[in-house]
């Protein structure tokens, strides 16, 4: 090593979710696509030039919980992760009120299966784990789906209290905005424009950005 440099850090970071977190990856040279993922991205890459971060996007449309806990070892466990960033739910809940005819999937089963991966997680990595709260559904507080989804947020946070996890509160930074917003954050109440896709990395690295310094 020439003198004067340092060794760099490297990370593996693998985010995990639904089609929020897919949002064009498949189209996407780099694989992240057009999502917050590619915001985080982008601002950990200029922020810390200096560190190797291998970002990972793992995200599948339409996935639940029991989706995940079904390809766990071999898009999170065998990806060797350094940080695990792990965003779902809202399809859990969605399923319950867009009429389709699926077995639905409860807030005691989405706990229990997704407490079984953290646990796997914990066992075979050393992995920093970060949960994020289930955004929204209908950018209206008071929704149906907003509604529903209040048990599987509650989750979330005791499973973050029980594995000492890094919380991102998604979920309570979209109700605050839009209670007094009035621009736009989805495309049509679930996926993320350009302006909920910057709140939701904003929110992420407020919270996890410190991993980093």
């Amino acid at each position: 090593m020439k003198e004067g440099m340092r060794m760099l850090d490297t990370k593996n970071i693998v985010f995990i979710g639904d089609s929020i977190t897919e949002w064009g990856r498949f189209e996407d040279e780099e694989n992240l696509g057009v999502n917050y993922v590619r915001i985080i991205h982008d601002y950990l890459k200029v922020t810390y030039p200096e560190k190797q971060l291998n970002i990972i996007n793992k995200g599948i449309g339409g996935n639940r919980v029991t989706d995940l806990a079904e390809r766990w070892e071999e898009d999170v466990i065998a990806q060797g992760p350094d940080i695990v960033s792990i965003s779902i739910g809202i399809n859990d809940v969605w399923r319950q009120v867009d009429g389709s005819e699926v077995d639905q999937v409860y807030p005691e089963q989405f706990e229990q299966l997704y407490d079984e991966m953290l646990s796997q997680l914990k066992t075979k990595t050393k992995a920093q784990i970060i949960l994020m709260e289930p955004t929204v559904i209908d950018e209206d507080v008071d929704s149906k789906g907003n509604q529903l989804l209040i048990p599987y947020v509650e989750a979330v946070h005791r499973l973050a209290e029980k594995y000492d996890t890094l919380l991102v509160p998604t979920h309570d930074a979209f109700l605050d905005y839009l209670r007094i917003g009035d621009y736009p954050l989805t495309i049509d109440g679930v996926h993320m424009n350009p302006a909920g896709n910057m709140l939701m990395a904003k929110t992420w690295l407020k919270t996890a950005g410190r991993l980093f310094d």
